[in-house]
């Protein structure tokens, strides 16, 4: 583990200390556990800005090839020995 050094207000300090009293467990375990559910969802990147280069590649290639769905291995044999 990593030494850390974390200032809290009063308020926090009481309310950590009484949370770790109540279960039985240290204040930096309280702490840490507070972290692991936080820093999750602060991680996770928002989904619209995942799909934002999908977004922006949409109408950006035209294909003359107006029977893909109907000739689509004909296709892709191309594509795989291009």
């Amino acid at each position: 583990m990593v030494r850390t050094q974390i200032q809290l207000t009063e308020r926090q300090s009481r309310q950590v200390k009484s949370v770790a009293e109540r279960q039985g467990i240290s204040v930096a375990e309280v702490i840490r556990r507070a972290i692991d559910r936080t820093l999750p969802a602060d991680l996770v990147a928002d989904p619209y800005e995942i799909r934002q280069p999908a977004r922006k590649a949409v109408g950006q290639f035209a294909d003359t090839a107006h029977d893909v769905a109907e000739h689509h291995d004909h296709y892709l044999t191309e594509a795989f020995e291009a």
